[in-house]
């Protein structure tokens, strides 16, 4: 489904925030991106998500390059990015609301649909509540839930597992569980083993934004200086 091939990214002359990256992830399986902060994860998913252009390289998207890829119409795409993205002065149900409406769905199936979510999940007491006031676990699990009113191909999910309690992640857990299909592919970007194991069958190492095998993954960690630094990296 995905192949990333030869791909770079390269935010100022002396810096590589990708390099070099290839990997093939197919229909259906879910990978855990592996890595400290800053070591490559999120910038790929960022290019995956086209939020970001690489330097060099390309995706392929069930073998169509991703830049001739409509999110819109040739494949449904569900992003779970760091930092939760709202209306913030807009209530939870005018937030809903929203999502719904650009598919162009009839008022009366986006009431319903909304209504049907507010049951499932819960959230009769912040229906009416501004997206401001919710604490960042909320607006974590209400990111999911504005998920479920579409099927998927694609669920992509940047690391917000450090920022939650280990209750809050079985929450979570159980609504991936909900919207996977045996076709929606699963790629999750962590910092913690743990969070790989629990997720994910397949797990890629970064490091300084290179993909490393697991044993150098362990080694300390040394911060290339140059780009001929990084090309030892990969050659090793």
């Amino acid at each position: 489904m995905i192949s990333v091939k030869n791909l770079y990214l390269r935010y100022i002359r002396e810096y590589y925030a990708l390099y070099d990256v290839n990997l093939e992830i197919a229909q259906g399986e879910s990978v855990a991106l592996i890595g400290a902060d800053d070591s490559g994860k999120t910038s790929l998913l960022r290019i995956l998500n086209k939020l970001e252009k690489p330097t060099k390289g390309n995706i392929y998207i069930n073998n169509r390059p991703i830049k001739k890829v409509n999110f819109k119409n040739d494949i449904s795409v569900g992003y779970i990015p760091a930092t939760p993205v709202f209306f913030e002065k807009k209530t939870v149900y005018e937030n809903l609301k929203y999502v719904l409406s650009i598919r162009k769905l009839p008022p009366e199936t986006v009431e319903n649909k909304i209504n049907e979510a507010i049951i499932e999940y819960s959230l009769e007491k912040i229906r009416d509540e501004k997206i401001c006031n919710l604490s960042l676990n909320e607006k974590f699990i209400l990111s999911f839930i504005r998920l479920t009113f579409r099927e998927l191909d694609l669920l992509i999910i940047d690391n917000i597992f450090d920022k939650l309690p280990d209750v809050y992640i079985e929450i979570i857990s159980d609504m991936i569980k909900k919207l996977r299909t045996k076709d929606t592919t699963l790629i999750l970007a962590t910092t913690q083993e743990k969070i790989a194991n629990m997720f994910c069958k397949r797990k890629v190492y970064f490091k300084n934004g290179v993909i490393v095998s697991p044993e150098e993954f362990l080694q300390p960690d040394e911060l290339p200086q140059s780009e001929e630094d990084i090309k030892s990296v990969v050659k090793n």
